[in-house]
């Protein structure tokens, strides 16, 4: 009988941990440090073994179809994320790797089945992290109008709802509705052991909570300080019958001393950082423009070191502490960025999982174990 090798996902460690965007330039960084990522093919097929190995979770890619500008054109350089996610499902043992998919950019029939065919490659390890999009200048690369936000979701939806039910259903049906108007819909093979893929979204908005809480499994957050963050967590579950992971993004520049990592960050970001980037990015992303001058400061630092996610800076203990108040607080795991991912994915592996271990938010595993 054919069982689904996602088990890292549905169950296992208490605070799961993700590597996030190595399939763009750069990965979340805008800095012109020469050690700053090289998203070619080999690299992350190294990264994604690397991973496997350590017993990381997952592998989250980024959907980009045009960099950021400015002299390190952060994300310019990306692999479209199914096919991508199938080449490393096929090298890989239990690490699940998602897909990144730009709804309005695909149709729902070519999509689905595009999904199942990474699934099986990977036998039940595919996850699908599915996206409305915000960048006008990509929509209009696809020739595809930027809808109003909330109505983005609705679209969203209904793309979601045909994908579920081509993954079900045994006849062909057709579909009628505000978007999509479809005659005898059928595909073949389902998933991965008659099981439908782990299916995340991100939401900030209430329309896009709104929608991950009916729709999804995985819901991700921004997270902007701790202190708030088990408030934030429990109103996100509040009305949820279900089980909804919640996680956050976010970017880790760990040494083996506080002041190196501070030193790092200070480098990458101050001495190397690419302003003319994020200054277009800030520019693009409107909706910040509206916060006072140290404020935006701060999101500028945080755009060049890891593209505004959560900042997690410190030694081995200090990461693994600020992992462990995230886990109290109520968050299920975080995907995180890295300068570079080969360089710095070692440490985490070596310092920080053993801490969390001992701290009792990650269970011990011995680095090289497969599954058979």
């Amino acid at each position: 009988m054919q069982q689904r090798r996602d088990a890292r996902m549905q169950g296992g460690n208490r605070f799961k941990l993700g590597v996030f965007a190595p399939n763009c330039s750069g990965g979340l960084t805008m800095t012109t440090a020469p050690e700053a990522w090289d998203a070619t093919w080999e690299n992350n097929a190294k990264l994604a073994a690397m991973c496997d190995d350590a017993g990381i979770e997952f592998i989250l890619p980024v959907a980009r179809w045009h960099g950021y500008g400015g002299k390190t054109n952060t994300e310019g350089s990306s692999f479209e994320t199914i096919t991508w996610a199938t080449g490393l499902l096929a090298q890989t043992r239990e690490i699940v790797i998602f897909g990144t998919v730009h709804v309005p950019f695909i149709n729902p029939v070519w999509a689905a089945k595009q999904i199942v065919t990474a699934d099986h490659c990977g036998y039940g390890r595919f996850g699908l992290n599915i996206v409305s999009g915000w960048n006008e200048s990509e929509f209009a690369m696809f020739g595809v109008p930027l809808q109003q936000h909330d109505e983005r979701y609705v679209y969203t939806e209904e793309w979601l709802s045909i994908v579920k039910r081509i993954w079900t259903q045994d006849q062909p049906f057709d579909h009628k509705g505000k978007y999509f108007d479809m005659k005898g819909v059928l595909s073949s093979p389902k998933p991965y052991a008659g099981k439908r893929p782990i299916i995340m979204s991100a939401g900030s908005s209430p329309a896009g909570r709104a929608f991950a809480r009916k729709n999804v499994d995985c819901l991700f957050m921004i997270i902007n300080k701790l202190d708030t963050l088990p408030g934030e967590i429990r109103a996100l579950r509040e009305g949820i019958e279900a089980k909804v992971g919640v996680y956050a993004s976010g970017h880790v520049v760990c040494r083996r001393t506080q002041k190196e990592a501070e030193d790092y960050y200070h480098y990458i970001v101050h001495e190397k950082g690419d302003w003319e980037a994020v200054e277009h990015l800030v520019k693009i992303r409107s909706q910040q423009q509206s916060m006072s001058v140290a404020d935006m400061q701060k999101i500028k630092e945080r755009l060049i070191s890891g593209l505004a996610t959560y900042a997690v800076i410190g030694d081995p203990d200090k990461v693994a502490n600020t992992f462990k108040t995230m886990s109290d607080a109520g968050l299920d795991g975080m995907a995180v960025g890295f300068v570079n991912y080969l360089n710095d994915v070692p440490l985490i592996r070596d310092e920080v999982l053993p801490r969390m271990q001992r701290l009792g938010i990650r269970t011990s595993m011995q680095p090289g174990r497969k599954s058979a």
